[in-house]
């Protein structure tokens, strides 16, 4: 798996993890400021895309994964 695969499928891990811990209906409920986290990684997203840079990526590469295209 390249490094910018990984990236994104931490991000989607992240991110609906976050909501079912931050959703009061979700049986895995503990927080809303869960939904803060979301919110972070959503604005990681967009920093990323918009500069095209993104510290995960970077560390990642660092541990040896592939840049890929």
């Amino acid at each position: 798996m390249k490094s910018w695969q990984l990236v994104r499928l931490i991000a989607g891990l992240f991110i609906l993890a976050s909501l079912a811990m931050g959703i009061e209906e979700s049986p895995l409920y503990v927080s809303s400021w869960w939904l803060a986290f979301t919110a972070f990684v959503g604005a990681n997203l967009l920093q990323s895309a918009l500069t095209r840079w993104c510290l995960m990526e970077t560390l990642l590469r660092k541990l040896g994964l592939e840049p890929g295209c």
